[in-house]
């Protein structure tokens, strides 16, 4: 992954991440997130995946029933944001749509995707810290804008 802050004003900064083929696109985002102590962040993204995970999530159950999907997919919309979570690491929350090859969608809370041929993601810090708060009637760590 390459990287590069492309704008700063008001304590809020802006970053591009590009991802490499074979890259492992949450868990590179997050680790961009810990090595830069982003502690609130909204995030986009535009690319292709080679194969991807997305999940829906069952508040019956109060898990995730994963989606696995194992063909090449365009990236149309990629949304989420980063806040600290209960031990006081960035947790990202990322959405995603992706478009295959028959014109159909697929979409839920992303998991993992193997990037191919690439990924890029639009990052902006905001100058305050968010907390991700786990909420055990949920089953879901939530942002809670007063902790």
């Amino acid at each position: 992954m390459k990287s590069k802050m492309i704008a700063e004003a008001a304590g809020q900064k802006t970053f591009l991440l590009v991802l490499a083929p074979g890259e492992e696109a949450f868990s590179a985002i997050t680790d961009f997130a810990k090595a830069e102590k982003i502690g609130a962040a909204s995030l986009t993204a535009l690319g292709a995946f080679e194969r991807t995970t997305v999940a829906w999530f069952d508040l019956a159950t109060q898990d995730y029933v994963k989606i696995p999907i194992t063909e090449q997919v365009e990236v149309l919309s990629l949304i989420g944001d980063i806040a600290i979570d209960d031990e006081g690491k960035p947790s990202l929350h990322a959405h995603v749509v992706l478009g295959l090859r028959d014109g159909t969608t697929r979409g839920g809370h992303l998991m993992e995707a193997i990037v191919r041929p690439t990924l890029e993601v639009t990052v902006i810090e905001a100058p305050s810290h968010l907390r991700r708060k786990k909420r055990p009637e949920l089953g879901l760590a939530l942002i809670d804008p007063g902790a």
